[in-house]
């Protein structure tokens, strides 16, 4: 029997002609005419994303912030109501088990979007971490359906779908009622442009993606986001995060906060800071025309010693240049340092470069 769970959005993005692929456990659309077609989109107008597949819990009650403060990674304390910040839930020895965003929606609730992937793992964890019994922790995963539009014309796409209301100021959050029911907006992204992600219950699914549409928003798939993602050098978890790698490691030590007070794997972060970490994850791109580099290709240093390999890499749309991630030594995470990538036997010249790749038009000047 198969277990690819399938979105809200499943039908809807069969009629619209996706191509379908497994993701994460669910049955997502890679591409609706090509990536480069809707990686384009993006950087130029709008496109529409379905992220019904994450996570979204619930964490209330009076202990709720001293609660999330002791599993969480950064401090919950600096978010007023309606604010929300990037986040980690880290394993005892600091490796990322998840990355997510935590929306503090008022004095003791919060909203909680974690990676598809891990929605059972990311539970089972929190809750087999006692919440105290003046806190309540739900999933309502199934509940919702999901979209992110993002874009440089997301905003105007907004002000026509939902006339009279205000998009959150960036990192924000807002609730506001719609026929038959209640939209939660949030504003994060995942591409480096301005948009906003909306949140439904899932029978009001379809009907909004396609508003949305109908408003200047063009279907997009997991392969634009994907090359969209690694040109701002986001991670992507289970590829650039692992329960292996830490924040500080990654070089995300910004959304660490270390002197909130314990927490779940400071005591490595806190080393790692003070002493320095072994490898980081640096930016890497070719230095000259080259085969698309993908993960886990054999990175080599000038010696051709094989040194690590890449945790994502891509053709930039935007750059037209091969790009990647990896986690190296030290030593060789100076920009500048020259290293070789091994695709199938052959060896591409790449240099290690400052983040993130790509700067969006709004953020140039």
């Amino acid at each position: 029997m198969s277990t690819i769970q399938s979105t809200p959005l499943e039908a809807l993005h069969v009629r619209l002609g996706a191509r379908m692929v497994p993701f994460a456990g669910w049955n997502m659309p890679v591409q609706y005419t090509s990536i480069m077609d809707e990686h384009g989109a993006v950087r130029s107008t709008a496109g529409i994303f379905d992220i019904s597949h994450m996570g979204q819990f619930i964490v209330s009650g009076p202990g709720a912030l001293a609660w999330l403060n002791h599993m969480l990674a950064n401090n919950v304390a600096k978010l007023e109501p309606g604010q929300g910040q990037y986040s980690f839930l880290l394993n005892k020895n600091g490796g990322v088990i998840d990355d997510l965003i935590v929306y503090r929606t008022g004095d003791e609730s919060f909203f909680l979007v974690v990676n598809a992937s891990m929605i059972d793992e990311d539970f089972n964890w929190m809750a087999n971490h006692q919440p105290p019994e003046d806190v309540w922790f739900t999933n309502e995963s199934a509940q919702w359906a999901g979209m992110a539009v993002q874009g440089p014309d997301s905003a105007a796409v907004f002000a026509k779908a939902c006339p009279g209301q205000e998009l959150p100021p960036r990192n924000g959050i807002v609730r506001f009622p719609i026929k038959g029911g209640e939209a939660v907006v949030c504003r994060t992204g995942y591409t480096g442009e301005d948009g906003f992600e909306f949140f439904c219950t899932a029978e009001l699914g379809e009907a909004w993606f396609e508003k949305f549409i109908a408003n200047g928003a063009k279907a997009c798939g997991l392969g634009a986001r994907d090359s969209l993602r690694l040109e701002m050098c986001y991670p992507l978890n289970g590829s650039d995060l692992s329960p292996e790698r830490t924040p500080i490691e990654a070089g995300l030590g910004f959304f660490v906060d270390l002197d909130k007070g314990d927490f779940i794997g400071r005591e490595t972060l806190a080393r790692q800071k003070a002493e320095g970490p072994a490898e980081r994850l640096v930016a890497l791109e070719y230095t000259d025309k080259g085969a698309p580099p993908r993960s886990h290709y054999p990175l080599q240093d000038a010696a051709g010693q094989v040194i690590s390999e890449l945790s994502s890499g891509v053709l930039s749309p935007s750059l037209g240049k091969g790009i990647a991630m990896a986690y190296v030594p030290a030593a060789l995470a100076k920009p500048g340092t020259e290293l070789f990538v091994d695709v199938r036997g052959r060896l591409f010249p790449a240099k290690v470069v400052k983040k993130p790749f790509y700067k969006p038009a709004g953020q140039k000047a």
